[in-house]
């Protein structure tokens, strides 16, 4: 009778069963949350608690390169008089050119003009404007001859680390440019303009197709390719072999899990796979069944970076395991018990 209670405390002080608070949720939460995860990755960040707007539609109008300071500029003039100064001013151009310092371009007869943020043709109408002032029928051509190179910068999991920007060039040609190899983590990778994120969904758009998010790139424009495995989940319990999962894409089908581990053998309770979401304090626990996941369809069934599957041992299983562990234990306090009596000594 002591035996029989000794093991009875030890058993249910070493078992590790499932969660069965009242709280638990079950299939019915677990399909709607996954119908949540397939609207992509703000979805999933917003089941995670963090928000981010909607991507403006200005994020995908192209638009005209516009004059910056360093810019070099070549005026060409025409004239059908003033030849002294056209012949002057086209030397000058081609040999050195007229940089934008601080804004302006500093021309022969005219006062520094304001061309700095202007297009090539607003440029080209203000400067024919001011020699139009002095002379009549000038015309003015204008373009560059040199130029900062406006660039967005990439970094992770890319080949070229710079690409120039025109206005025209958008994410997808970029992304390809850089060489992203296929393993690469969209879930994880993100866009940076003007110190803050861009909300585009790079996976949607480079796997899924969605020209919606293919933004038109800015210089100055920050791109991070993140790695496969900075987003994970977690599969523990009665399963070939536990681990931990890369999800590259923000999302991972219940059943593909189960299979990277091995699935589950004939010591794991089918009954209770749990999974468990969120902050530790928290946390959302879901409690499904083989049934749920050999029949709902694969879409109705996803994980996300940060879940954590638990597959519960068979009560047998657990009570096996206890036995191997205490039956040791228990035979030697019984041969030391018999060898004290063989020697005249009385053991309690």
């Amino acid at each position: 009778m002591v035996i029989f209670f000794v093991m009875s405390v030890f058993f249910f002080s070493c078992s590790n069963p499932p969660y069965r608070g009242k709280d638990a949720l079950g299939a019915d939460e677990f399909v709607m949350d996954s119908y949540k995860i397939r609207q992509g990755k703000f979805s999933i960040l917003e089941m995670q608690g963090i928000s981010y707007e909607e991507l403006s539609e200005d994020f995908l109008e192209t638009y005209t390169d516009i004059i910056h300071d360093g810019d070099v500029l070549q005026v060409t003039l025409f004239h059908p008089v003033r030849n002294d100064l056209v012949a002057a001013l086209s030397q000058l151009s081609n040999v050195v050119g007229f940089k934008v310092v601080d804004g302006t371009i500093i021309l022969p007869d005219l006062d520094p003009i304001e061309v700095q943020g202007l297009t090539l043709e607003e440029g080209r109408i203000k400067i024919q404007d001011e020699y139009q002032r002095q002379i009549k029928d000038i015309q003015v051509f204008l373009s560059f001859k040199d130029r900062i190179e406006r660039k967005v910068e990439l970094a992770g999991m890319v080949s070229i680390p710079t690409i120039p920007v025109d206005g025209r060039i958008r994410l997808f040609e970029t992304l390809a440019m850089a060489k992203v190899p296929p393993n690469a983590n969209y879930f994880k990778s993100y866009v940076v303009r003007e110190n803050e994120i861009v909300p585009v969904d790079i996976y949607k758009l480079m796997k899924s197709g969605d020209m919606t998010q293919n933004i038109v790139m800015r210089g100055g424009d920050k791109v991070y390719i993140a790695d496969s495995s900075d987003s994970t989940i977690m599969v523990l319990g009665e399963v070939g072999k536990e681990r931990v999962v890369d999800v590259p894409n923000g999302f991972m089908t219940l059943r593909k899990a189960l299979a990277e581990a091995g699935g589950i053998p004939y010591t794991g309770d089918k009954s209770y796979i749990q999974v468990i979401r969120g902050n530790v304090l928290h946390p959302k626990i879901y409690t499904l069944n083989w049934q749920h996941v050999i029949q709902l369809p694969n879409d109705s069934m996803l994980l996300i970076p940060g879940d954590i599957v638990y597959v519960a041992a068979k009560p047998l299983t657990e009570w096996n395991r206890f036995v191997e562990q205490v039956l040791p234990t228990l035979i030697g306090i019984d041969l030391a018990t018999k060898g004290v009596k063989q020697i005249g000594v009385n053991a309690p």
